[in-house]
């Protein structure tokens, strides 16, 4: 009997054609499939990129608006702030436009820092800092800022409302009352 020595095959393993044999060769030749194929790679490359584009502006209008909510929390805050100094100091406002420590550190009825009777105060833990652009400056108006400032408060020499806004970056005012 002769045996067919010519081409035998392995065993597959799970599906694939693992290798087959040439016996008058000698030679083993493996056949496998290995990796991803070009086209397979840049259509994922491409579904990545739709969804990075997708994704990505939703968090960034998401931080914005969380910056905006916590400046407009900051405004309710200080707007109550305000008041009470004003009810405590013989309706007479906080002098914000020369130094928030009017705010943040105890004073006497007629507003003085120094002194022995500093009873009122302080209405704030630490000095405030706009979220929209990082400043904690403020100056005295009632409209958009002429200058780069976290704040712009209605002080007029102490004949203002005691009204205050944020800032953006472009200098306008937000959140009036």
């Amino acid at each position: 009997m002769a045996a067919d020595n010519r081409q035998t095959a392995q065993p597959r393993a799970a599906g694939r054609r693992v290798g087959t044999t040439n016996v008058s060769e000698g030679v083993v030749v493996m056949h496998k499939n290995r990796g991803f194929t070009l086209v397979e790679i840049l259509i994922v490359v491409i579904i990545l990129g739709i969804l990075a584009a997708i994704v990505i502006p939703q968090f960034t209008n998401a931080s914005q608006d969380a910056r905006r909510n916590s400046l407009s929390s900051q405004l309710q805050t200080l707007r109550s702030q305000i008041e009470l100094y004003k009810l405590q100091h013989k309706d007479t406002l906080p002098d914000l436009i020369t130094s928030w420590s009017y705010l943040t550190q105890k004073t006497d009825e007629d507003g003085n820092l120094t002194g022995s009777n500093l009873n009122f105060g302080p209405y704030l833990q630490q000095t405030p800092t706009n979220p929209l652009n990082g400043l904690s400056n403020v100056v005295d108006g009632t409209g958009n800022a002429s200058v780069d400032c976290g704040f712009v408060y209605d002080y007029n020499s102490g004949a203002g409302t005691g009204k205050i806004w944020g800032t953006d970056t472009d200098k306008r005012t937000l959140f009036s009352e």
